[in-house]
């Protein structure tokens, strides 16, 4: 009797995985395969590509213990088309499958590939919805349908209402439902982060690691010290460590960014669950049950649930109801050309220089680190959004375009004109001197306004201001700025474009034709 040929993608390592469901060992195969026109859409950072490669590999061995048939085709394999609809003919090729069975993939454009398949392959095809959210697509698209301003922590309260997340009874636990405020502190003089577990390598993760070696030698990135968990299990061992040891401060640090430190209080598990090896929900139901048993502050735990079932949730909703039109957004007609140090690191800006080498060398870097450094000063030069949104898909491990685009289109760098911020994330130097300890040894004087020695954020904000005035003025939250830029001389005016000006040439971040 003929059986379904499943196809298990790169980022759905997951055991309930919808494309699995209902699945018959003895009639069923699984297709996995690594392929070209998927591994260099963008040229990954190495160990993106290592954690992915490490992870299917470890799958397929997982489905194959399990007793499923898995058909796993290597990048190097000669006969491997190097396309996922090429594999999927020669999967289906002299085979008796009645249907293919896939789950929806998380980038729009392949989605759209993958919906008209059935007409390409002559064969009933099943796109199934991708149920490892906490949020479905129509849920979300019923909540913002009514909404004219699609704000996330009303987003957020309903799903904490709906989940019963920190919640005692129809109220929040605590009597309120965001405790950001108390999330901003300075690490006391001599406290460091707590040790972390790292996964240790084993034979399929050196393999996959020697692989990009050999295929992929000029990617960014380096190779020389990989701590991804790439099976369900290993992941599992990190939520557990950061919960015991990294939670309980969690929430006080969170923002913090120090030199060399890449990792400070966060859980390093992003990467795991958009490749499907945590269930957000029991991450989130976990983080509750230390709060509730009393071995974590309530400001820590609802400030790390918030991340996952306001931020992740919110975010993946925003991209699929906005897309395609959304990637195509520049409210801010940014027109500039990336800066080279965002790839080499050579800038004499240390907050920069230690944001790109931990990147260069983690594939990660926290989220105030990209939101408040990389994405703000990619702001305030007028980076072509395309070029920042590229750069964000590249180097780190947990980006896929439904989470890496509305983070750093609308968040980062508000080319999407105000869908997700009310306002602007710019800021100067002052911000960053307040939330990390980089300023004291940097070049740049975080203090002055003015002159070659001064923090470029300092001049490259208000010559955002400046230049944005049209667009922004009218926003309430930025009042205050705009009458301070009001009550500037002509001179001082001139003097912040024509130095922002130097700056910008002198970084490479030269007008770019549209």
């Amino acid at each position: 009797m003929p059986g379904a040929l499943r196809l298990v993608m790169g980022d759905q390592l997951t055991d309930t995985l919808s494309a699995l469901n209902d699945l018959d060992p003895a009639r069923d195969e699984v297709l996995m395969a690594e392929v070209r026109r998927e591994s260099t859409f963008h040229s990954f950072h190495k160990q993106k590509l290592v954690l992915v490669y490490a992870g299917m590999r470890h799958f397929a061995e997982r489905l194959s213990r399990r007793g499923v048939r898995v058909r796993y085709v290597r990048l190097d394999d000669p006969e491997n088309t190097q396309d996922l609809e090429g594999e999927l003919r020669r999967a289906l090729a002299g085979r008796d499958f009645e249907r293919v069975v896939l789950t929806e993939c998380g980038k729009w454009g392949l989605q759209q590939e993958l919906l008209t398949l059935h007409e390409r392959l002559g064969l009933p095809v099943e796109v199934r919805e991708d149920d490892r959210f906490i949020c479905s697509h129509a849920r979300f698209r019923r909540w913002a349908a009514d909404k004219a301003n699609l704000v996330m922590e009303f987003f957020y309260r309903k799903m904490r209402r709906e989940t019963g997340l920190l919640m005692d009874g129809g109220k929040p636990v605590g009597g309120r439902w965001n405790y950001d405020a108390e999330n901003r502190k300075r690490p006391p003089k001599g406290l460091r982060p707590p040790p972390r577990y790292v996964p240790p390598l084993d034979s399929v993760t050196e393999g996959a690691i020697a692989d990009v070696r050999r295929w992929f030698p000029d990617n960014f990135g380096t190779l020389d010290r990989f701590e991804y968990a790439v099976t369900a299990e290993a992941a599992d061992k990190v939520l557990a460590d950061f919960l015991a040891n990294g939670l309980p401060t969690f929430g006080d640090f969170q923002d913090f960014m120090a030199r060399g430190e890449p990792w400070m209080w966060h859980a390093h598990i992003s990467a795991a669950m958009n490749l499907g090896l945590l269930d957000p929900l029991e991450v989130c139901r976990r983080a509750e049950a230390e709060f509730r048993a009393g071995r974590a502050p309530i400001n820590a735990v609802e400030g790390f649930i918030r991340q996952i079932l306001g931020w992740r949730e919110y975010v993946r909703g925003i991209y699929w109801l906005k897309m395609p039109e959304y990637k195509l957004r520049n409210a801010l007609a940014a027109d500039r050309a990336l800066p080279w140090f965002y790839w080499s690191a050579q800038t004499d800006m240390a907050c920069v220089r230690d944001v790109v080498e931990v990147t260069r060398d983690h594939a990660y870097a926290h989220h105030i680190q990209r939101l408040m450094v990389t994405g703000n000063l990619a702001m305030l030069l007028g980076v072509r959004p395309p070029d920042i949104n590229d750069w964000y898909m590249v180097v780190y491990a947990d980006a896929y375009e439904w989470v890496e685009l509305p983070n750093t289109h609308g968040m980062a760098t508000f080319a999407d004109g105000g869908v997700m911020g009310t306002k602007p994330y710019a800021a100067s130097g002052a911000y960053i001197d307040r939330m990390s300890n980089y300023c004291g040894s940097c070049r740049y004087d975080v203090k002055a306004k003015a002159g070659p020695d001064a923090c470029p954020f300092n001049i490259l904000y208000w010559d955002f201001i400046l230049r944005n005035r049209e667009r922004l003025a009218g926003n309430p939250r930025m009042g205050v700025i705009y009458r301070s830029a009001a009550a500037m001389t002509s001179e001082r005016r001139a003097q912040i474009l024509e130095e922002a000006e130097t700056l910008k040439i002198g970084f490479g971040a030269v007008p770019l034709p549209q």
